[in-house]
């Protein structure tokens, strides 16, 4: 593997992933997996979702 390659592999590992990138993560896997299920999944309809379930979860806090 090139020098390079290894780098960036070594700056991925070193990488602590923020709330906003944890969020996009959980968006994407959940349309990946709803959409595989269900093809009138919409990535709208996952962010609606996922919007309810954190306003609902920041109420209960």
């Amino acid at each position: 593997m090139s020098n390079s390659v290894l780098e960036l592999i070594e700056m991925a590992r070193r990488h602590e992933i923020t709330n906003d990138e944890h969020e996009a993560q959980v968006r994407s896997f959940t349309y990946g997996n709803t959409h595989f299920e269900n093809e009138d999944i919409t990535r709208a309809d996952v962010d609606r979702a996922v919007d309810s379930l954190i306003s609902k979860s920041a109420l209960h806090v």
